[in-house]
């Protein structure tokens, strides 16, 4: 019951993350088509390996965590936009959780470092490695099947198993935040 009280109490927390950023600070791109790319991945597929740096200068290799740490992937399509700027700190305020499930969060945009870089700032920080998918642009959402035409990602969702294989999917509605517990159901079913 207590895990289940802290979990309602960061999904209320998690609701209003962006609305602490400065007022005019995110940019509001209107209604966009939920979704605008092929998927070409299906759950118990080998995830593509890659390698991408973070804000911190890092190479970081989606096979660095084989055997080691299940993965969760965060694609989302750009800084500064209303809801990835509510979906990523609500993942600060759910930090615990991902631990408690051998969990490691990657956050991916296709936006440059400096950009990127800026908004974590804005956002008060994040606890997790924000990677540039930046150049060549958008080769890591494209190898995932979630490039959309005009250049961002989808906001996506990837459940990566410690052997490098899919288990969970959400290509979602890119004007939505994606509800944590899904995710977290997702997770549970790796233990």
């Amino acid at each position: 019951m207590k895990l289940l009280t802290g979990f309602v109490l960061i999904l209320a927390l998690a609701g209003s993350a962006w609305a602490q950023l400065p007022a005019g600070s995110v940019y509001e791109p209107g209604q966009l088509k939920p979704r605008d790319s092929v998927q070409l991945l299906r759950v118990g597929d080998k995830a593509p390996d890659f390698s991408l740096r973070s804000l911190k200068g890092e190479v970081v290799r989606l096979s660095d965590f084989r055997g080691k740490k299940n993965v969760v992937l965060s694609f989302v399509p750009a800084a500064f936009t209303p809801v990835c700027s509510d979906q990523w700190p609500g993942y600060n305020l759910a930090r615990p959780l991902f631990e408690e499930r051998g969990a490691v969060l990657l956050g991916i945009t296709t936006d440059n470092r400096p950009s990127q870089h800026a908004w974590v700032q804005e956002m008060g920080g994040l606890w997790f490695p924000v990677l540039s998918d930046f150049w060549p642009h958008g080769a890591v959402a494209a190898s995932y099947g979630i490039l959309r035409k005009d250049g961002m990602a989808e906001r996506a969702l990837f459940v990566i198993d410690r052997q490098g294989v899919i288990r969970f999917i959400d290509v979602h509605d890119i004007n939505t935040r994606p509800e944590l517990g899904a995710l977290m159901r997702a997770l549970d079913q790796l233990q």
